[in-house]
């Protein structure tokens, strides 16, 4: 935390979030940034697929905005993103049925703006 020993060492500092579910075997789609920058850390970012998904349940216009961007920059195979969720999120969460129609709007919202901008 800001202010904690680390801060105060190393001018270093994490921000504790909140637990948002991810895909199963999300590690092991890890990918490194910044890779050979620091001499004793490494630093690990989830794919884009795992990334759109785990901001599923929290579903704010910040998330579908994100959503949107990662399908705009990747892009995003629906498919890939429908399959994922399926088969390894659904089960984790909550409220699944809920979520199965936040992934039909999400893939909806992706497609309607891939055809805007081709």
């Amino acid at each position: 935390m800001q202010g904690g020993p680390l801060h105060r060492k190393y001018k270093l500092y994490l921000d504790q979030v909140g637990v948002a579910h991810a895909p199963e075997n999300y590690e092991d789609r890890l990918r490194e940034i910044f890779p050979k920058t620091f001499v004793h850390l490494r630093l690990f970012a989830l794919d884009p697929y795992d990334l759109a998904l785990s901001k599923l349940e929290r579903n704010i216009q910040r998330d579908r905005d994100d959503v949107k961007h990662l399908a705009r920059a990747v892009p995003l195979d629906v498919e890939v993103l429908k399959e994922r969720y399926h088969k390894e999120l659904r089960w984790q969460l909550g409220n699944p049925e809920r979520e199965d129609l936040t992934v039909r709007l999400w893939i909806a919202m992706i497609e309607e703006d891939a055809q805007k901008h081709n």
